[in-house]
């Protein structure tokens, strides 16, 4: 599932990415307010969310360094 993400993110400019970003951040602040609560039914969905923003964020700034 990385490979399909990673061509994407790829190919992206940079307002699709920062816009892609929030949206990442919003899900894990969702993610995390949920799980106080109760318990979560895929608890790794904020450690793959978290890695995603990583890869949105590495290609920001390969595309600020150009």
């Amino acid at each position: 599932m990385a490979k399909k993400t990673e061509n994407n993110i790829k190919g992206m400019k940079v307002d699709e990415l920062k816009k892609m970003l929030a949206d990442l951040q919003e899900s894990i602040r969702v993610i995390k307010f949920k799980g106080q609560g109760s318990k979560t039914k895929n608890v790794k969905e904020a450690s793959t969310l978290r890695k995603e923003i990583a890869r949105v964020l590495t290609e920001m700034n390969k595309n600020n360094k150009k």
